[in-house]
């Protein structure tokens, strides 16, 4: 049970969230599950999900069908590792990337801190594009830079009020936005397909990897570094199921439609503005879509807000023991991430989708060794028992300043990938081989999974070794 009632949470929603990356207290936790259904539902309906879903059949040539399979298929297998991190929230109840010093120590962590930092930025900045040229068609009279400061400026004001406006925005939008969906999918299919829609596009093992990778596993992961930063209120004796499965369902059935709905647009419109080829195909409706895509846009961004300034936040933490700031903090750090973005918006937009698609795959890339060492460690080897004290302290406590075993399992499952990457920048010599196929994440899976939990369990032990001698001497 929530540790306050309905009434009062509600009540909250428009105050100012005071917390940022300490632990939680226990008179402070409220939420339920469901909450997380429609924050992870919501989020998705946007724009951004609508390309990712596009570049199936625009970039990988796919037909309809392959093309509704792999992104069913990777959505399916990549929301398994956004979920677990999702669970680990109220059982500690703080940010994601603070637990990662359990792993990396304190100051190792930073490595993989600024690498999501780099994520946020480049989520936030294609997502300020999109809702740009969304404002920009529902009212052309406002060009598309306007458009994009617009957008970012409204993500800001969401973002530093925090956790409680986020859930409560997406409680609201998650029917509106379905609704609107729905009607959207409707209307394109009756208007706006070619005759020749189904056997468009030509089959291939290489394109259908890559549109799995692209579509669903990486959609996910990208997710995983911030998850449980909309879990950690929630109270910490709440069963660990529940917040897995509405976690799950949320993203996979919010992260599908809209990629369905892109790759059916990819098909059907040339226009290479998705957006206005959308606009476009929903004739009367285009006007109210428009709508919800630039709301939709402010809504997501402002978790990509939140969740940067909480990074940035961590890594000032490390060089000050004692900060642990408020909300006046917050909104600092949210305004100067906002500024950054908004700029790299306006400059790169005119080659988005390009930029885009090696965004993602660099993401990839640098994420699935973090979150296979995340989960191992914090499912299996420690069994989700952590010294959190330790991870506020500049020597890291029980785990210290470095974990320099991490930190090189890390860098290997990097490098590992490294030959079965297929981008438009590089492609690796067995990516070559195998036609272009892109299976560097199942490699890397398959590398770091037995290496860390091998590493980690003898490191367990000899920490354990050394801990029980020191009691003796002593």
């Amino acid at each position: 049970m929530s540790t306050t009632s309905e009434s009062a949470r509600d009540a909250d929603t428009l105050g100012l969230e005071e917390f940022t990356i300490e632990q939680i207290p226990v008179d402070q936790r409220h939420g339920r599950p469901r909450d997380l259904f429609t924050i992870w539902f919501t989020s998705n309906l946007m724009p951004l999900t609508i390309v990712t879903g596009a570049l199936v059949t625009v970039t990988f040539k796919l037909p309809f069908i392959p093309a509704l399979i792999a992104i069913l298929l990777g959505n399916a297998v990549g929301a398994v590792f956004m979920a677990l991190h999702s669970a680990q929230g109220p059982k500690l109840g703080i940010p994601q990337m603070i637990q990662s010093r359990a792993q990396y120590g304190t100051m190792g962590s930073i490595l993989v801190v600024a690498v999501v930092v780099f994520m946020y930025v480049g989520f936030f900045a294609s997502n300020l594009v999109l809702g740009g040229q969304s404002i920009n068609q529902l009212v052309p009279a406002v060009s598309v830079n306007w458009a994009i400061a617009i957008s970012a400026v409204l993500s800001l004001v969401v973002a530093t009020y925090g956790y409680n406006l986020i859930h409560g925005i997406n409680r609201w939008l998650a029917i509106v936005f379905s609704i609107v969906m729905i009607i959207a999918t409707i209307l394109i299919v009756v208007r706006g397909l070619p005759a020749n829609f189904m056997s468009i596009g030509s089959f291939s093992w290489t394109g259908f990897m890559g549109a799995a990778v692209t579509t669903g596993v990486l959609w996910q992961i990208a997710y995983a570094p911030y998850v449980s930063d909309y879990s950690r209120y929630m109270p910490s004796t709440e069963s660990m199921k529940p917040v897995f499965w509405f976690s799950y369902l949320g993203v996979v059935l919010g992260s599908a439609g809209p990629m369905v709905i892109g790759a059916i647009l990819g098909l059907a419109t040339k226009n290479p503005n998705l957006v206005a080829g959308m606009d476009k195909l929903t004739g009367g409706m285009g006007w109210v879509v428009m709508l919800v895509f630039a709301v939709g846009i402010v809504n997501t961004n402002s978790l990509n807000a939140y969740g940067g300034v909480l990074c940035a936040i961590t890594v000032g933490q490390n060089f000050r023991e004692k900060w642990l700031p408020k909300a006046r903090a917050r909104a600092v750090f949210a305004t100067v991430f906002v500024g950054l973005c908004l700029f790299g918006a306006i400059v790169y937009q005119t080659t988005f989708l390009t930029s885009y698609f090696n965004l993602l795959l660099v993401l990839l890339y640098l994420l699935v060794p973090w979150t296979v060492i995340n989960l191992i460690d914090f499912y299996i080897i420690t069994r989700v028992n952590y010294d959190v004290p330790s991870l506020f302290r500049s020597d890291g406590g029980a785990y210290g300043r470095f974990n320099w075993g991490t930190i090189l399992i890390y860098v290997v499952g990097f490098g590992v990938e490294v030959p079965f990457v297929n981008t438009t920048l590089y492609e690796g010599p067995v990516a070559h081989a195998m036609g272009g196929a892109d299976i560097s994440w199942l490699v890397a899976l398959a590398v770091v999974t037995p290496v860390y939990y091998l590493y980690a369990s003898w490191h367990r032990r000899t920490a354990a070794l050394t801990a029980s001698n020191v009691g003796v001497v002593a």
